[in-house]
């Protein structure tokens, strides 16, 4: 399941992750939990926000991207 669509925009997954980025959380495991995914999904989504500058990794945490917070409903 991808969390960006052909059209560059967060799926419903993507954009759970994107709000649960927005309300500051910061680790895989934080934003499975706040957003009700398996980690595995979280982990492999996260990676694609980040390719698509949607997030952004510091170390092991996660952060919300300025063109991320314009996506995250």
């Amino acid at each position: 399941m991808a969390c960006i669509s052909p059209d560059g925009k967060p799926t419903e997954s993507g954009a759970k992750m994107l709000r649960a980025l927005k309300s500051g959380l910061g680790s895989a495991e934080e934003i499975a939990g706040e957003a009700a995914l398996p980690l595995f999904r979280v982990r492999s989504g996260l990676r694609e926000l980040t390719q698509a500058g949607l997030a952004g990794q510091k170390n092991d945490k996660y952060e919300i991207t300025e063109k991320g917070k314009e996506l995250a409903k």
